[in-house]
Parts: C-alpha cells; sequence; structure tokens
C-alpha cells in the first residue's frame, strides 16, 4: 500500500542513485522481477540486472548535470501518478514526464512506466 510520503521518499531515493556512481542501490529502489517501461509502448525492461545495464547506458554519469522536480498527481492504493519535470544542463533539454509507479508493501517499486514529452514532440500524435 501506498501513501503519498512513500511516493515521494521513492523519487528522493531515486534521484540520489541516478546521481551515484553504479548501480548497487537499485535493490532498495525496484523489486528483483521489476518492469521498467521508458515509454508506454517500449519493451518492458524486466528485473534488476536488465534495469541496471540500462540505467549505466542512459545516463552520462552520476555527474550529469540537471534539475528534477516531481510532483505526485495521485495515490490510489499500491499505484500512483507523478509529474516529473526535468531539466538538462544543454538549452533545450527538457522534459516532462508522467511517471505510473506500482509500489509494493515495503515500498519498492514493481513497476514503472514513463510517458515522456519533450519541446517539440507535442502533436506529434498518430503516426504523425
Amino acid at each position: 500500500m501506498s501513501n503519498r510520503e512513500a511516493v515521494e521518499t521513492w523519487i528522493r531515493d531515486y534521484e540520489r542513485l541516478w546521481r551515484t556512481p553504479g548501480t548497487d542501490g537499485l535493490d532498495r529502489l525496484f523489486t528483483a522481477d521489476a518492469t521498467y517501461l521508458t515509454s508506454p509502448w517500449a519493451e518492458p525492461i524486466t528485473g534488476l540486472p536488465a534495469l541496471a545495464e540500462f540505467w549505466e547506458s542512459h545516463r552520462d554519469g552520476p555527474d550529469e548535470e540537471f534539475t528534477l522536480t516531481a510532483q505526485v498527481i495521485a495515490v490510489d492504493g499500491p499505484t500512483a501518478v507523478v509529474r516529473a519535470s526535468v531539466e538538462y544542463l544543454e538549452p533545450g533539454d527538457r522534459w516532462r514526464d508522467l511517471w505510473v509507479l506500482e509500489l509494493d508493501v515495503d515500498g519498492l517499486c514493481a513497476a514503472f512506466e514513463e510517458w515522456p514529452f519533450a519541446p517539440g514532440l507535442e502533436g506529434q500524435h498518430n503516426g504523425q
């Protein structure tokens, strides 16, 4: 069962781990068999080893410069919806995301689904 405070803690821990060298702490954020979708239509990344490989290949390193702001929009039992904004150092490299999280009773994420949006991508739907 999730609550707003548990989700906010999870988000802070997620950002802290993203900024930390290595991926040893993933087991304190995700279940062993967690699924991670980088978009609603992506193939899921499944399990901690695959997630660790993804993290290492998709970040510039723990010194990557960005700001993350996140707001918990809704929590319903184990499901949470979060609005996240990420701004990187490079001008124009910014994202607005919706995250759908499924947290277990221990506060570990069993399923992470990201709905990413970036400037210039709005209006691109239905294959356009």
